[in-house]
């Protein structure tokens, strides 16, 4: 009796340890970054920091819409207070005077997240 009573415990024992193999584990990864303080109008045409961007839209990083994007792309703002330029794209010096931008005109610090998102935007004029 004792015999078929361990050999029951040594089955469940390694079904529960297969099935704890078999769960998959879910990573999050969590990028924290200090964005740069207010934002201020770049003169025409130039950035002093960062890149010219065009983006589609700029959003505050405290809205709405902007704490949504930071929170599905695991990212956490020391300052909420700064804009974020979403799906942007670089604006070459030659194509300031021609090609333009019809969407929102940006100068962004960090531009690490292939176009998706700039943080740290300030609005900038292009002189068509």
């Amino acid at each position: 009796m004792f015999s078929r009573l361990s050999s029951v415990a040594f089955y469940v024992l390694f079904l529960f340890s297969a099935l704890a193999v078999a769960v998959p584990v879910t990573m999050t990864n969590t990028v924290t970054m200090t964005a740069p303080g207010t934002t201020v109008t770049a003169p025409s045409g130039q950035c002093s920091v960062g890149d010219l961007q065009c983006c589609n839209s700029v959003v505050m990083a405290n809205s709405e819409s902007g704490s949504l994007l930071l929170g599905l792309l695991g990212i956490v703002l020391q300052d909420l207070n700064v804009l974020l330029g979403v799906n942007c794209s670089p604006i070459s010096v030659i194509g300031v005077g021609g090609t333009g931008c019809t969407a929102a005109p940006v100068c962004c610090q960090n531009n690490t997240f292939n176009g998706l998102i700039a943080i740290g935007c300030s609005p900038i004029i292009i002189n068509l």
